[in-house]
């Protein structure tokens, strides 16, 4: 059995994500995304170019728990409207390819979250059934050239597509988030995790406010908008219990061989940390950035002093940020940032 939200409770929101939902089925479920593409333009000068010349980059944003794509209302904008500056190539290194781009954001709504269905029984929701979702969109849509961008969840699922999947990916934006392999959890998840379970009803924007407080109420109001009460939140509950954290838990196979596939990658890839995360912040992204990235000579970290767990609320300053060291990175030139 499954909830599916009315539409009626999304027009709200819409002055904050004015994005028409695309839907495709999976099995007998309903998983709501949004495609939205920019101009196209020419990379090396920064002039509207042909769109039919144009090669698309394609952002693929994944949200976690307990939030929906509406997360990433502030990067969309960047990521499909600004052009960049105009590349300047260094000596001994070839432009970069392709030089006409056009600017594309995916960003689905995992099951159980957003406008996506909501099975209502806690037990149907597993690592598989979520990761395969996502194998599923990507190549029902046939996406390539995909930079995925991801958070919490977001990387706990995402991050181990790429070895999946690897002529499709060309680029990673990891905030706050893990590859669990079986591993014990910190201190700072397991206290989230025991504050989860405490919550049947969960207080979603509430949440999301105590760790954003730029973000105003109206804003706030659209994390809970999916969720006329509490029969909608069964993923919202199941997800936490659902970190591959034991050796006997579904999706540590994944997690393992997204670790292997990753160290040995050169992916341009860039991170940024939201310093005051308490679960997912410094000391496991610092973990992440030297057992996973550290010798990928194409890594940049930053260091992102306001910001809480859920980075994407300081999204415009992240996203610039990464569009123009994957501009450096595309010139030729290693970024090699060390954390």
């Amino acid at each position: 059995m499954f909830l599916r939200t009315p539409d009626s409770r999304f027009e709200r929101v819409l002055a904050h994500f004015p994005y028409e939902p695309r839907f495709i089925d999976i099995g007998q479920l309903r998983m709501a995304f949004i495609d939205v593409a920019g101009p196209a333009f020419d990379k090396v000068t920064g002039e509207p170019a042909d769109p039919s010349l144009a090669t698309q980059e394609v952002f693929l944003c994944v949200h976690g728990q307990p939030t929906w794509s509406y997360l990433y209302r502030r990067m969309i904008p960047i990521f499909i409207e600004s052009k960049g500056r105009p590349h300047m190539s260094s000596p001994g290194f070839p432009e970069p390819s392709p030089r006409v781009v056009q600017r594309r954001v995916i960003a689905p709504d995992l099951f159980g979250f957003g406008r996506s269905d909501k099975p209502t029984q806690e037990s149907d929701y597993t690592f598989n059934f979520h990761r395969d979702s996502l194998i599923h969109l990507i190549t029902h849509l046939n996406l390539t050239n995909i930079t995925l961008v991801c958070q919490d969840w977001g990387g706990i699922l995402g991050l181990t597509l790429p070895h999946a999947l690897p002529d499709r990916f060309s680029r990673l934006i990891v905030m706050n988030t893990d590859i669990p392999d079986g591993s014990p959890a910190g201190t700072g998840f397991s206290e989230w995790l025991r504050y989860s379970n405490s919550q049947h009803d969960m207080a979603i924007g509430r949440l999301i406010g105590r760790g954003a407080s730029h973000v105003s109420h109206e804003e706030l109001d659209g994390y809970d908008t999916p969720y006329p009460d509490a029969t909608y939140k069964a993923g919202v509950r199941a997800f936490p219990n659902l970190v591959p954290i034991r050796h006997d838990m579904e999706g540590v196979d994944h997690g393992k061989a997204a670790r292997e596939f990753l160290r040995k990658s050169v992916m341009p890839t860039f991170i940024c940390i939201g310093m005051k995360d308490p679960v997912l912040g410094p000391p496991v992204m610092d973990t992440l950035v030297r057992s996973v990235f550290s010798a990928n000579p194409n890594v940049a970290v930053m260091r992102h002093p306001p910001a809480g767990h859920f980075v994407q609320e300081w999204g415009e300053v992240v996203a610039a940020r990464a569009l123009d060291v994957f501009q450096v990175m595309e010139g030729g030139v290693a970024w090699g940032a060390k954390i």
